[in-house]
């Protein structure tokens, strides 16, 4: 069943939808967003059990596909370009494979149509013991993460998902902060997020495949895969950066993005 996502609209034009990866919200995806709006109208999605979007007890593509669908009903809007990075680019491709006549073209940013082995169990230990009853400062969470996360922006990125508890909510003596996400489903579901989006038969649509060249979500071993389910896939490479390829280098990502997005079908 699909829930009814939390939203960011801005721009104006054909509209854009973009989707954040694992462990994010739509604020991950912010620069990107600025450097298009001029030309499409930009919708921001908050993906279930993240940023502000309900939480619920299934967490699969199939699902989150639906979830998007949904969203572009009530918006009223027929057929749409989409940008994911990482899990967002599977829930873009299982979109394109479920529901191909709603899809202009997608880009997907670092990741391919497979099934990856576990990579987060370190992240999910971390943010599972993070102890919020005595976290009383941001400081002392981010030194409680050194333990599991050993670069300071991952930790950073990850931590934006820890909200301040209201003060008419507070307790005394109780926790100050909170997770936005639903990490008990998250880490429940993980098997889910690692697999590969899949469909009755291939989206024939175009698609934009970005890699970071410095990241290994997208290998030479996968092109089989993705070209069996998008035979009109496009690869580019940006050099110099890893899996957070929009962040590290959001121009040459917004560039290669517009071009590809503006382009006729």
């Amino acid at each position: 069943m699909s829930v009814e996502l939390n939203h960011r609209i801005t721009g104006e034009g054909a509209p854009l939808i973009l989707l954040h990866g694992l462990f994010g919200s739509l604020e991950n995806l912010g620069g990107i967003a600025r450097r298009l709006q001029d030309e499409w109208q930009i919708h921001a999605l908050d993906q279930r059990n993240h940023g502000s979007s309900p939480h619920t007890d299934t967490m699969d593509y199939p699902a989150m596909a639906a979830d998007v669908i949904a969203y572009l009903d009530r918006q009223g809007i027929d057929k749409a370009r989409i940008l994911g990075h990482s899990m967002g680019g599977k829930v873009a491709m299982q979109v394109a494979l479920q529901a191909p006549d709603r899809v202009e073209k997608i880009v997907v940013a670092d990741i391919a149509p497979v099934s990856y082995k576990p990579r987060h169990d370190a992240i999910l230990e971390g943010l599972k013991s993070l102890d919020l009853q005595n976290a009383r400062t941001r400081q002392d969470a981010d030194k409680f993460l050194t333990e599991f996360v050993e670069m300071p922006s991952t930790r950073q990125f990850l931590l934006k998902n820890l909200e301040r508890v209201p003060r008419e909510q507070q307790e005394e003596g109780g926790a100050v902060f909170r997770w936005r996400l639903n990490l008990p489903i998250i880490e429940a579901c993980y098997g889910n997020l690692a697999m590969a989006p899949e469909g009755e038969g291939p989206y024939e649509g175009p698609v934009l495949f970005l890699k970071g060249a410095e990241s290994a979500y997208i290998q030479e071993k996968h092109r089989e895969q993705i070209e069996r389910l998008f035979p009109a896939a496009e690869l580019r490479v940006i050099q110099d950066t890893g899996h957070w390829l929009h962040a590290e280098k959001a121009d040459t990502f917004a560039a290669l993005s517009r071009r590809f997005l503006a382009e006729g079908p």
